[in-house]
């Protein structure tokens, strides 16, 4: 009760950095910190404490974390910033070697540690300056945590946390543990709870998607958690992210043709399409596969949207391997794709291989693919002209046009359709009548 006395007239503000897995962690931060009565901002300008909720995936997610820390590290110095707090993966995956290289911050919480943040941002001096503790002690939730969802008109339903699998370049295992599957019915509960509060589209998060379940005693599964959402917010938007082509099974993919308000939108990351990579990395799947797999989803569902997410450069990738890469690409035609070069680092088996592929030419080969989805993406945006849509509308991005999202476009992944309008608010839907296509984007105007 003390702390939360001293705690009661503190100014918060968190940045978030990573995928929308991090986000939730984030924004239930938020909550529980605001139940506690400290005022959440939204600039760090006007924050006592500030809190970074980091990323350490790839070595790109590594420096943006640091250099972020470092910018916000100026307030205590030019501001009013009395705490600086940072949270996740970052101090999960470095420990005290990380603690020891940033003097600025003030405390380092773990994954596992994320239930400490008030305590924290109190700043108790008898409170160690790191809590890590193993990933072993993150818990599935028994209740379901209080929660400020930041993505409006979006909210994430994050379904699992944690992750079986060893693919050998991955280190999330490592900083979140195996895979814990919330219960059906406390999603259930926060999804009612997300809707009440004004989201028109919940979009499913975990490391693995499909593999939602695998660890509860009840049977219960992926299709089991789409039917009861489906069935209990049949006015929602319900899309699927982080799928894994081994786990994308028949039944997943005939709940998804057969439900009116579970978008067809199929987000499976396949790292690679060559055979021998696909072994190296540990992925449990081949080109063969692959192929069957998104030709069983294009069969069943003609207007399915497919994107994916590969890495170029991983050790051993020859020049063959990538031109059977960008084929593979040309084969399939996603509609929406990410890619990343290899990202080493010492704790991953991936370290061991032979065949390291120069930084100069993973990158080459990456902007090499980006130029042929481009191309693809437009072609795909093309057929698309002329067409009417229904949009929910993000944001107002000026005076007269708005950005928002068709069925076929995920927040903050994909390309945006935006609206010329002078009426519209954000969380509105909206019937868009396609006039310009672009390689990512459309533009159109209301019907």
């Amino acid at each position: 009760m003390d702390v939360l006395k001293t705690m009661a007239p503190m100014k918060v503000n968190l940045v978030s950095l990573g995928c929308a897995k991090n986000l939730v962690d984030s924004e239930r931060m938020l909550g529980a910190l605001a139940e506690s009565g400290l005022q959440i901002m939204e600039s760090p300008s006007d924050a006592d404490v500030i809190i970074i909720n980091t990323c350490s995936f790839i070595e790109s997610a590594v420096n943006e974390s640091i250099d972020q820390i470092l910018e916000l590290a100026e307030y205590k110095k030019n501001g009013g910033c009395k705490r600086l707090i940072v949270t996740g993966c970052l101090p999960q995956r470095y420990g005290a070697e990380i603690s020891e290289a940033l003097p600025e911050v003030d405390m380092f919480l773990g994954t596992a540690a994320f239930d400490r943040i008030i305590e924290a941002a109190a700043g108790d001096p008898k409170t160690p300056r790191c809590i890590i503790p193993s990933v072993d002690h993150i818990r599935r939730y028994k209740t379901v945590p209080a929660r400020i969802n930041t993505a409006f008109p979006v909210a994430y339903l994050k379904i699992a946390e944690g992750c079986n699998r060893r693919c050998s370049y991955c280190i999330i295992p490592k900083l979140r543990g195996k895979q814990k599957s919330t219960p059906v019915e406390l999603l259930v509960d926060e999804s009612r709870r997300l809707i009440e509060s004004g989201a028109r589209e919940l979009v499913l998060v975990a490391q693995e998607t499909t593999n939602y379940g695998v660890d509860l005693a009840d049977g219960t599964d992926l299709v089991v958690l789409l039917d009861r959402l489906s069935d209990f917010f049949p006015d929602a938007r319900i899309r699927i992210l982080y799928a894994h082509p081994e786990s994308m099974t028949d039944s997943v993919i005939q709940m998804i043709a057969g439900k009116k308000n579970i978008v067809p939108y199929f987000d499976i990351p396949i790292q690679h399409s060559e055979t021998k990579l696909l072994k190296q990395m540990a992925r449990g799947y081949d080109k063969d596969s692959l192929y069957r797999l998104f030709e069983t989803i294009r069969s069943k569902i003609p207007d399915a949207a497919l994107r994916t997410t590969v890495m170029v450069g991983f050790p051993g990738e020859t020049g063959r391997d990538f031109r059977s890469l960008v084929k593979f690409i040309e084969d399939v035609r996603f509609n929406h794709l990410g890619g990343f070069t290899y990202s080493d680092a010492k704790e991953q088996p991936s370290h061991r291989l032979s065949g390291k592929v120069a930084a100069e030419t993973a990158e080459k080969r990456l902007d090499e693919l980006m130029g042929v989805q481009m191309g693809i993406s437009f072609e795909h945006n093309r057929r698309h002209k002329g067409r009417i849509f229904e949009v929910i509308v993000d944001r107002q991005v000026e005076t007269g046009l708005y950005e928002g999202r068709t069925v076929f476009q995920a927040p903050d992944v994909d390309g945006a359709t935006y609206v010329r309008s002078k009426t519209l608010t954000p969380g509105a839907l909206v019937h868009v009548k396609i006039e310009d296509v672009f390689e990512y984007d459309l533009y159109g105007d209301p019907v």
